[in-house]
């Protein structure tokens, strides 16, 4: 016999809760969408993220197609839940890709313009994770970015605003660096970085303020330049604002995420950048302390590849006159 999970139980009594409830099929519909949410909002494995994508789906089939509107804004959130669920491959995002299209065809002329423009962020980042696996073009990902940006203003929508510039910076810099434009780019992707930060705030904002800093960070630490220096002692306070609200107690892998990429930094800049001849043993002593703090994290929280590569740094920071520069943890 198989054991019955906490999620089963709750999503058929929701199920049995909807049939047995006097509303029309729409009313019902809006039911399971909300109790999907539900799941999807905090879930504590992955049968939620299952359970949600059923509802929806259940949700899905209860209106049909007469209500169209009701239709798209349930095929959005049953995007958000696909675009979350593990999987070995790209099916999950190819779906939710393709259900966010057909929402927006709805969206574009029957919904609100937050409606819309939320669709398109959630449509560009879809697109930017396919992109990476070679099934979608970068370039569709930045122009829904883009358009979301249209109503995701700074003044109005500055949680948005900020990850959407975010976004844009991180599409900006997973292009290949194989061209003239590649210098631009990372121009553009520091400048994008900086520009969410203006609407945000460590107090109002403090997960996107934090997220904007390390990636500025990162952004500056790896950039091709002849100020490499000063770009890293730049990233260093980045780094050092988004450890504000990064803790190790509050946000462990975020934190540890965090310190590694300050780490790498340190590793890489002179002790005294106005003597930079005199070698940088006090970096490389705070980098392997930092590093080795990070290590445990992700021993402790079973991050296997991040504490593979934070072992590879710490053994490369034994060796002498070395520091070279490791990939960046996000």
């Amino acid at each position: 016999m198989v054991a019955r999970s906490r999620t089963d139980d709750q999503v058929n009594a929701a199920l049995k809760m909807v049939a047995e409830a006097d509303a029309p099929a729409g009313d019902k519909a809006e039911m399971l969408m909300e109790i999907a949410m539900g799941l999807q909002q905090k879930p504590k494995t992955a049968d939620d993220l299952h359970a949600a994508v059923s509802l929806y789906r259940q949700a899905l089939d209860l209106i049909g197609t007469p209500d169209a509107l009701l239709r798209a804004r349930i095929q959005g959130r049953l995007a958000t839940a696909l675009m979350v669920v593990p999987a070995e491959d790209v099916r999950y995002l190819e779906e939710a890709r393709d259900v966010l299209e057909g929402a927006l065809e709805t969206l574009g002329s029957d919904g609100l313009q937050a409606e819309i423009a939320e669709a398109e962020m959630n449509l560009g980042l879809v697109l930017q994770n396919l992109a990476s696996a070679g099934r979608a073009q970068i370039k569709d990902a930045i122009a829904a970015y883009q358009r979301a940006l249209r109503v995701f203003d700074k003044a109005g929508h500055p949680a948005e605003f900020a990850i959407l510039q975010n976004n844009l910076a991180t599409a900006f810099l997973s292009i290949p660096f194989t061209d003239t434009a590649g210098k631009m780019r990372e121009a553009l992707a520091v400048q994008a970085f900086e520009e969410g930060l203006k609407a945000v705030t460590l107090i109002d904002h403090p997960s996107e303020y934090a997220m904007l800093q390390n990636n500025l960070g990162n952004a500056l630490q790896y950039a091709s330049t002849s100020h490499r220096v000063e770009n890293g002692f730049r990233a260093l306070q980045a780094y050092d604002e988004a450890l504000k609200v990064r803790t190790s107690r509050d946000t462990p892998g975020e934190y540890a995420n965090t310190i590694a990429n300050k780490a790498n930094c340190l590793a890489n800049l002179p002790d005294d950048p106005a003597a930079p001849e005199a070698g940088n043993a006090a970096n490389i002593a705070a980098a392997r302390a930092l590093y080795t703090e990070a290590l445990g994290i992700f021993q402790m929280t079973g991050e296997a590849a991040k504490a593979e590569t934070v072992l590879e740094a710490i053994a490369e920071l034994s060796q002498p006159l070395s520091a070279p520069s490791q990939p960046a943890i996000h």
